[in-house]
């Protein structure tokens, strides 16, 4: 089934087919989120153990989708081919590192309020910490088909499209992890579920923009693939490990990662 898809995404524009991709993980942080329709609460354990298989899948994302392709396209021998995903790497990290001191926000299971004050709700600020960490995810998927639309050999439709397939497995615990603590917090199951899809929002937008950004300025191809993998990467120890390792069970949660970090790296060896 994966290989009809990749055949589809080969016939259409790779802008238009970006759009697409992103609007799939975003439908299915929507699935995720729709779970408040029919519980009120997610088992702890579950629940770290979905926040450590988003942490396995973004690794092993940043690792073979990114960062592999970045220092493969990359001119030159040694140290000097690995330097523009250093630098991309870093700047990714760092734009998320300054995000993070500013932009006020909340993550599910932590209770202090990080970045500037505000007199903001818990619940916007929650939303506001998802939201972040979705926008490297939709650039990510969204610079590599830029880089097919490009025409760069190391950027293929197949590579995007487990990438955005990837990206897609761990999105729905994450809509889960937006939904379930909303409707704790007293709010209907509907805004829960409208709150929980929203925070996904952003990934169409960075996808867009990461392609048009990358078929405009082709050279920027390594730099984008390793920014989007320092941003992403950042977020996992950030802010995934920390909120799946809350909890005694802590196990559950290494078990999760271990899991997302192979079906994500067995998916981009296989059909990337």
């Amino acid at each position: 089934m994966i290989e009809s898809v990749i055949a589809y995404f080969e016939t259409i524009d790779p802008i238009l087919a970006a759009l697409y991709a992103t609007l799939f993980t975003w439908l299915v942080t929507a699935l995720g989120a729709a779970f408040v329709f029919f519980f009120k609460e997610m088992n702890k354990n579950v629940l770290d153990g979905m926040l450590g298989f988003t942490g396995g899948v973004m690794v092993a994302a940043s690792v073979w989708s990114l960062l592999i392709p970045a220092i493969d396209m990359s001119e030159g021998e040694g140290f000097v081919q690995v330097v523009p995903a250093v630098l991309g790497f870093i700047m990714g990290a760092g734009f998320l590192f300054s995000i993070d001191k500013i932009l006020p926000h909340l993550h599910v299971n932590f209770q202090k309020v990080e970045g500037v004050k505000t007199p903001w709700q818990k619940t916007t600020l929650m939303i506001l910490a998802i939201t972040l960490h979705n926008i490297p995810e939709g650039l990510a998927v969204g610079v590599l088909f830029g880089g097919v639309a490009a025409g760069i050999p190391e950027a293929t439709i197949g590579g995007a499209v487990v990438l955005a397939i990837g990206i897609g497995l761990q999105n729905f615990p994450e809509g889960i992890a937006v939904a379930m603590p909303l409707r704790r917090m007293g709010l209907s199951r509907r805004k829960s579920f409208f709150y929980g899809q929203a925070s996904a929002i952003v990934e169409p937008i960075a996808g867009v923009v990461g392609a048009l950004a990358v078929t405009t300025f082709t050279p920027i191809l390594p730099y984008a693939l390793a920014f989007a993998a320092g941003a992403m990467i950042f977020v996992v120890v950030e802010e995934v490990i920390p909120e799946a390792q809350q909890n005694k069970s802590s196990d559950i949660a290494t078990l999760g990662f271990i899991v997302g970090f192979i079906i994500m790296m067995t998916l981009d060896v296989a059909l990337g």
